[in-house]
């Protein structure tokens, strides 16, 4: 859901686009402003996503009033002037709206809006999981509690009830009494995937792959059946 606010000092125009954000159902009009004075009051109060702005006003034009924003929301210009439109993009407004406007206009510039509010979202959620993903774990080996720094695992291999932990920093193998599952949950998901019952690889360390096969280092790890689709979608293939 957006939250955004109309901007224009005609009533007309308010009513036009209220009407059209009411029917698209990812848009909420949190208010009609008549200047960017009142503009300016929602902005600071509440969290606006997307500013519907006219150009010419009395007072402060929209352009003026977009340029002294120090954190501006997402903005649509709409005006009954063309002349406006370059001076728009260079401000990096979303789009630029000519009265009267047309509602399949509109639709297209909300999803543009929309489109690119999710691509911002995903990208905050994606910096917030790699800001916070563990960087060790601890695992059950030769009768001690031993940490493992997860950026030093290149893969791991499953036997029955044991897996060993291949390292980039050692030549033996950690071995531990674990289940792949318990291990897999313990690794960030966006750096480690299953590509077989018996192994789990660390994206980062492969270096190639050849006939279902993947090498790292000295070793050539199969990549089954039912993992390689989504292994292969995973890496872009």
């Amino acid at each position: 859901m957006l939250n955004c606010i109309a901007v224009d000092d005609e009533n007309l125009a308010l009513d036009l686009i209220e009407d059209n954000i009411q029917k698209i159902p990812f848009l909420n009009l949190v208010k009609r402003c008549k200047n960017a004075f009142e503009a300016m009051e929602v902005i600071q109060n509440q969290d606006i996503d997307l500013l519907f702005l006219d150009i010419q006003m009395p007072g402060i034009t929209g352009v003026q009033f977009l340029q002294s924003l120090t954190n501006s929301p997402m903005v649509i210009f709409v005006t009954a002037y063309k002349q406006y439109a370059l001076e728009g993009f260079n401000l990096n407004v979303i789009d630029y709206l000519l009265k009267p406007i047309d509602f399949e206009r509109f639709l297209k510039a909300v999803n543009k809006a929309y489109e690119l509010h999710n691509l911002k979202h995903k990208s905050t959620l994606v910096e917030t999981i790699l800001e916070t993903k563990p960087t060790t774990i601890f695992v059950n080996a030769d009768y001690s509690l031993v940490k493992l720094k997860i950026d030093e695992i290149t893969y791991i291999e499953g036997l029955k009830d044991y897996i060993k932990i291949h390292l980039n920093t050692s030549t033996k193998p950690i071995v531990t009494r674990m289940t792949m599952k318990s291990i897999e949950e313990k690794l960030p998901s966006l750096e480690f995937f299953r590509v077989h019952k018996s192994f789990i690889v660390s994206l980062d360390k492969i270096e190639s792959i050849r006939n279902l096969k993947i090498k790292i280092g000295n070793a050539q790890i199969p990549v089954s059946e039912s993992y390689s689709e989504e292994f292969f979608r995973l890496i872009g293939q």
